[in-house]
């Protein structure tokens, strides 16, 4: 098992601003249903294969919690560099 963070600066003040282009990013990167998310008020909740994950808005920073389990763990560097550049592109958006 595995524990991912990723955290990326950001000027948005809240998650409605990010809300629409973080499921935009996040269908393109993921396409097929094989990740699937959920909205709680402002904290996105994320499944997948041996994967459960959140991304928050935290002091004017995204912040992406994972934990990984087989089979998403083999793909520990896939999903951090997917989920990063999604939020990125958010963060800067």
């Amino acid at each position: 098992m595995s524990d991912l963070t990723i955290e990326v600066s950001t000027a948005k003040s809240s998650m409605d601003e990010i809300r629409p282009a973080l499921d935009a990013g996040l269908k393109e990167e993921f396409p097929g249903g094989m990740l699937k998310w959920r909205w709680e008020g402002d904290v996105m909740h994320l499944s997948g294969p041996g994967a459960t994950a959140t991304i928050v808005l935290e002091d004017g920073r995204l912040v992406g919690r994972a934990h990984l389990k087989p089979p998403a763990v083999l793909m520990k560097p896939v999903i951090e560099k997917k989920i990063t550049a999604v939020m990125k592109k958010v963060a800067a958006a």
